[in-house]
């Protein structure tokens, strides 16, 4: 079922957040070659469009594993040696294939979506950078102003209001920290204070289960995720086109219109807010506002702002670079940067749709069983809803507010956690 396998997702992020590391290949796997042992392939040099432009076109992902944030153990230090890349290599692989399922195979937890994470078999080997964020100098997304903390914690409160009567902080669940187990919250029927992104414990309507369940869950920009994405880009004077090839059946197509044209009116919002696309000498600079305050990306909302610059480098490379800002978020810009690699166009075709909608029979399916249940409780042959978890069931670690509030931990030297 959808919703079983979307809820393992939460547990395999709070597992990659562990390691905070690229992995090698899972136990019982032939050992892969080192990054550092890598043969090197020079590249050419960059294309022409036939107009003149530099040529962006292909079809892109990146080649290694590179965190979002820095480790905190690593300070300012932005590369890592190929020494360190094969040690954590190895070390990652050794970790990758260990059950840490925290409950017995088989049952009730271990069916709805607790994963152990080896069962995902594509790792990619330990990039050069030590994060994908390179300013600050430290690596780490700035803090939180104190209106988007005050935001956050509204949105804690309210989950928790709903999750704690049920049979999750009945034993004393990590997430229920601060609350106890007892009767229906008196907040139930209340609307979320913002438009929930991450789901909560209630199934009155689609909007309850979350952007990840209802299939809306791809972002712009797509970096630090955990599923891996393609790139297709297709160009032509005045347009360049990109397919987001991501989040299990997620995708989606974006069109960046190259023009002077102003920004759209600010009261229209868009999931993935408007484009506005310039060429600075070899470097397409995309200016991107306008989103919608249904969306989050790292606690960020319709006020996010991106200048974003994609530069072909040779014919095998796309250095992409974004900087995000959101005065009531962040209290300072901060940017990424991210290498993408040209695919054969031939053997990484993209062949599939976004099909998450129309495969998610999981949704139909599971709001008609809350209403299932709420009959059999008003005729007194099951236990009040309200009091059952039915969010991030499968254990502790699936619960999470979102991608903002899961706190990465370091590897130790010694492979520890």
């Amino acid at each position: 079922m959808k919703r079983a396998f979307v809820a393992s997702l939460g547990a395999l992020a709070v597992a990659i957040a562990l390691l905070e590391l690229a992995p090698g290949p899972v136990a019982g796997q032939a050992p892969a070659v080192t990054a550092a042992t890598e043969p090197e392939v020079k590249a050419g040099p960059a294309s022409k469009t036939p107009w003149g432009e530099p040529d962006l076109q292909g079809i892109w992902t990146n080649d290694y594993e590179i965190p979002l944030q820095r480790p905190a153990q690593y300070g300012n230090k932005e590369f890592f040696t190929d020494e360190e890349r094969a040690e954590l290599d190895r070390v990652r692989a050794g970790i990758i294939g260990q059950d840490s399922r925290p409950h017995t195979r088989g049952s009730e937890k271990d069916v709805s979506g607790a994963y152990n994470a080896a069962i995902f078999l594509t790792h990619k080997h330990t990039g050069r950078r030590t994060s994908l964020i390179i300013d600050p100098p430290n690596g780490r997304i700035p803090p939180l102003t104190p209106e988007a903390t005050k935001r956050r914690n509204a949105i804690r409160e309210y989950q928790l209001a709903l999750l704690q009567p049920t049979d999750v902080c009945k034993n004393n669940q990590p997430e229920c920290a601060g609350g106890k187990y007892g009767p229906p919250s008196a907040r139930r029927l209340e609307a979320p204070p913002y438009y929930p992104a991450a789901a909560i414990n209630r199934s009155d309507g689609p909007e309850d289960r979350g952007l990840s369940e209802r299939c809306m869950a791809a972002r712009l920009p797509d970096v630090g995720g955990i599923t891996g994405f393609f790139l297709q880009i297709v160009q032509s004077p005045g347009t360049v086109s990109i397919f987001y090839d991501t989040g299990q059946g997620q995708g989606w197509q974006r069109i960046i219109p190259v023009t002077d044209k102003p920004h759209l009116p600010s009261h229209v919002r868009q999931w993935w807010g408007d484009s506005r696309g310039r060429w600075e000498g070899d470097t397409l600079v995309v200016d991107v506002t306008n989103f919608t305050p249904k969306t989050d990306f790292q606690g960020s909302r319709e006020n996010l702002h991106l200048v974003e610059r994609w530069m072909r480098v040779d014919s095998k490379t796309i250095n992409y670079t974004v900087t995000l800002e959101d005065p009531t978020t962040w209290t300072r810009p901060w940017t990424v940067k991210q290498d993408l690699s040209k695919q054969s166009d031939q053997a990484n075709r993209v062949y599939k749709e976004p099909r998450c909608h129309e495969g998610n029979y999981g949704m139909p399916g599971l709001l008609v069983g809350a209403r299932a249940e709420e009959k059999a409780f008003a005729e007194r042959r099951g236990p009040d809803p309200a009091t059952v978890c039915n969010t991030g069931c499968g254990g502790a670690e699936n619960f999470q507010v979102g991608v903002a509030d899961v706190q990465l931990e370091e590897l130790r030297p010694d492979g520890g956690r």
